[in-house]
């Protein structure tokens, strides 16, 4: 049977994997499902770089593909052709453990639904990653990280009496409190009203200026896109102009 196609295309002309600058390096990605129906081609043929300090929106509709890309990205799903190089690296070439190890050192995550650990403070969410990593001084950089997203009042309070922007806040210094060279976002406002997103992403974008981080967001808000430098556009079978 005929393959249904999602096709993916970087409607930027600065597009191509040979800047060897460039801190995300995407190439050539495919990625395939196969079942009892047939076999999904969902990314095809993904090529692009993004230098450091870059900012880029992937937009697109639902189930176009945007958070398979940035899962590949991120190292938590494996493409089907085709690699990523973070910070040179070929993450695809080594260990799952070694990808793991090179998440934590290099990448930051902000998501939709928090994500945070119920039976840990705000503060204790913060100190996590740091503490997996060996960092020392984790409680007073993830206090600090915490007073910077205004919620130095907060510190001992569990998720649960946090509402949604302070939640999405403690997240915010979680994902930067270790200086990622890379911020992934899937989706930061999705569960939260419009007037606290805004403040949410003016926060993200002041912070990944100040800390010099390369940050890729998956939104389907276009204002939100708009604020990025970039624009990588997937839409089902063409390229769509930016």
């Amino acid at each position: 049977m005929s393959e249904p196609v999602v096709s993916v295309n970087i409607s930027d002309s600065r597009t191509g994997a040979g800047n060897t600058s460039s801190v995300i390096s995407v190439e050539h990605v495919f990625k395939s499902v196969t079942d009892s129906t047939g076999t999904l081609t969902i990314l095809r043929d993904i090529d692009f770089t993004l230098a450091p300090r870059e900012t880029a929106a992937i937009v697109g509709a639902s189930g176009s593909g945007k958070s398979t890309l940035l899962s590949i990205i991120a190292g938590l799903d494996t493409p089907t052709k085709g690699t990523v190089r973070l910070a040179g690296q070929d993450i695809f070439a080594i260990s799952e453990d070694d990808r793991a190890a090179l998440r934590a050192q290099k990448v930051g995550f902000v998501f939709q639904s928090f994500q945070l650990m119920g039976n840990l403070t705000a503060l204790e969410n913060v100190m996590l990653p740091l503490e997996l990593s060996g960092a020392k001084g984790a409680r007073a950089m993830a206090t600090d990280m915490l007073k910077r997203v205004g919620l130095g009042e907060r510190l001992d309070h569990y998720p649960k009496v946090l509402s949604g922007g302070e939640q999405q806040r403690v997240a915010l210094a979680r994902a930067f409190v270790v200086q990622p060279a890379v911020l992934l976002a899937d989706e930061p406002t999705g569960s939260l009203d419009f007037a606290t997103g805004e403040t949410v992403m003016a926060l993200m974008f002041e912070l990944n200026q100040e800390l010099g981080t390369t940050l890729v967001l998956v939104t389907h808000d276009k204002a939100i896109a708009a604020r990025c430098e970039r624009r990588i556009t997937i839409e089902a079978g063409q390229i769509v102009p930016n």
